[in-house]
């Protein structure tokens, strides 16, 4: 996205001139779903495309009016990432889009040097991937396995940034944008003192971003060889999480037969008892890597105005934020209890 707000050089006020006129860069929209595609996004999110372009151009006319300064992209394709991922509702897709900023702007420990080369460590490392193919709803499958992960090799931070660019990646595609993600999320090995790094800051910060920062629609999160550690985990981070992500939470501990009720074996390697051969990360950290001009391109600095600050810009959940505090600090010690 360019670091310049289109804002800056175009405004929605009366008498001026039209964006083709000061703008005849912006890339055109040319829409590359399918036929059942553009179906599903009519009836799933309410995205009709013979109003696709109006909605666009009322989001791009609103984050001039409210966030001139905001230093967003404003191309149609951008945008239509915030509107799908809200179901074409205006509001909550600006609120998205600012959230989205927000989220970069304060927490600098991610978010800066985002590029695909800066993370290459923790992509040899496994710790995050896409399988091969989709599943029978068109969508990508990401798995995590924290296992993989040596925190004396680097922070934590560093696995939410490739999870980032791997969600970034990922958004790219408007198959994506519609049919959304599954996650696989592998806690086999995963000992107290590395959950521990997992704490009221890091939690706080990464459900902000899944649930209210980012465009992507999580259709499921399924859990696979859980610790007795995670249940306590997922008991204290849950009151925090939207009930219809809550809902998409599945445990399934050790059986494999559960999991596979959720993601069909035909897609899932053999280390989860599926028949797609083994485990390859090679091919999805090939094609990451390869997007490291793209994400350059795209994720140019963003620079605050001088007379704003961060929490200026987020419009929502800070009211909520003291109450997760404060019950995000009895994590650890019922985190011992648990394990």
């Amino acid at each position: 996205m360019s670091g310049e707000s289109d804002c800056t050089r175009t405004s929605p006020s009366a008498g001026s001139p039209s964006d083709s006129e000061l703008l005849p860069d912006r890339p055109k929209y040319v829409c590359s779903l399918s036929p059942d595609l553009v179906t599903k996004a009519r009836e799933e999110l309410q995205e009709k495309p013979e109003w696709r372009l109006r909605d666009v151009q009322a989001l791009r006319d609103m984050v001039c009016k409210d966030y001139p300064s905001l230093g967003t992209c404003l191309d149609d394709a951008f945008l239509l990432r915030f509107l799908r991922a809200r179901k074409f509702d205006y509001d909550r897709a600006l609120q998205l889009l600012v959230n989205y900023h927000t989220c970069r702007r304060t927490w600098p420990e991610v978010f800066t040097n985002l590029k695909p080369s800066a993370i290459k460590p923790v992509l040899e490392s496994g710790f995050v991937t896409v399988l091969p193919h989709r599943d029978p709803q068109g969508r990508h499958v990401v798995c995590i396995r924290p296992d993989r992960w040596t925190p004396s090799n680097y922070p934590i931070t560093e696995n939410i940034r490739a999870i980032y660019l791997t969600l970034e990646k990922l958004i790219q595609s408007e198959e994506t944008q519609v049919n959304g993600i599954v996650i696989l999320a592998d806690y086999k090995g995963v000992s107290l003192s590395k959950a521990s790094h997992f704490g009221p800051f890091v939690a706080k910060k990464v459900i902000g971003i899944l649930q209210d920062g980012f465009p992507i629609r999580i259709k499921a999160v399924n859990i696979i060889n859980e610790p007795r550690i995670f249940k306590g985990i997922f008991a204290i981070i849950k009151p925090f999480l939207k009930e219809k992500i809550a809902n998409r939470f599945f445990l399934h501990g050790c059986d494999l037969n559960s999991l596979h009720q959720n993601i069909p074996p035909v897609i899932l390697p053999e280390e989860y008892g599926g028949t797609a051969g083994k485990l390859d990360i090679s091919a999805w950290n090939e094609l990451l890597l390869a997007s490291e001009e793209d994400f350059l391109h795209d994720f140019s600095e963003l620079v605050l105005p001088c007379d704003s600050s961060p929490h200026d810009l987020l419009v929502s959940g800070d009211a909520d934020e003291k109450q997760c505090d404060d019950s995000l600090r009895g994590m650890k010690p019922q985190l011992y209890y648990c394990y």
